[in-house]
């Protein structure tokens, strides 16, 4: 087991983010959880009281981010590892019928409340040469109608990770395509079927009823293991959770 990390991850509460934080937990690590449920975030402080600090929080207030670092530092007195891990679909529709208003406030979730998390924790990151892990999406790279929003700004995300690693050479940063996973995400991305292609929502719907969704800790554990000890040749780099270059950060 490697020396005990502090991580800060973001979008704990449920599915992904919280299959993260029972890994890195599990395998003794310090942990300061943000996510907008209070309960699952409880749990876990009560399970994992010494390792556990959290924050409640809307991540679309860009307050958030620097209150998080600074209650972090007081905490740990370092961080190790930040890993990005909560975002919207919404707004679910085509750019015809779009409202511009709606697609600012998704990449103030999904894009700027990153960079609220980012800039302040970077003086921290230098000095440990730590790890930005990013929950990005296949659908940064692959389009569907009435995803704009949301791939968009999984795409602008990427081009984050990429001008860290030319700004910050000291900080190994990844953007994770974390694949189709059974996540409330899932169950959302359903109930947009009328909206959706319906090549698209015969996609996911036959993924989800023939039983061939991702568990949420595949990709998480992998992530996980990534915020503790990702190389630098994987930083700047969009990958699949099970992409070759990771078969070292497998379970």
């Amino acid at each position: 087991m490697s020396e005990p990390k502090s991580i800060i991850l973001t979008g704990a509460s449920r599915g992904i983010g919280l299959a993260i934080a029972r890994f890195l937990l599990k395998e003794g690590h310090r942990m300061f959880l943000v996510a907008r449920s209070e309960e699952p975030l409880q749990k876990l402080k009560g399970e994992f009281e010494r390792q556990v600090e959290f924050l409640t929080a809307d991540l679309s207030d860009f307050e958030v981010g620097p209150r998080v670092v600074s209650l972090a530092l007081k905490a740990f007195s370092r961080i190790d590892a930040l890993i990005i891990n909560h975002g919207t679909l919404s707004p679910v529709t085509r750019i015809a019928n779009c409202d511009p208003k709606e697609w600012r406030a998704a990449y103030d979730v999904n894009f700027f409340s990153a960079v609220a998390f980012i800039k302040p924790a970077l003086p921290s990151l230098r000095q440990s040469h730590g790890r930005i892990i990013l929950t990005s999406s296949g659908a940064a790279t692959t389009a569907y109608s009435t995803w704009g929003a949301y791939g968009s700004s999984k795409a602008a995300l990427h081009h984050l990770a990429m001008t860290l690693v030319s700004e910050e050479p000291d900080i190994v940063t990844i953007s994770l395509r974390p694949g189709v996973v059974d996540t409330e995400m899932q169950v959302e991305v359903r109930g947009h079927k009328s909206l959706m292609d319906e090549k698209d929502a015969d996609k996911f719907r036959t993924l989800f009823e023939e039983g061939k969704l991702l568990r949420p800790e595949q990709p998480g554990n992998v992530m996980g293991r990534l915020a503790v000890r990702a190389g630098r040749e994987l930083s700047g780099k969009f990958l699949n959770w099970n992409a070759p270059e990771l078969e070292g950060y497998q379970d």
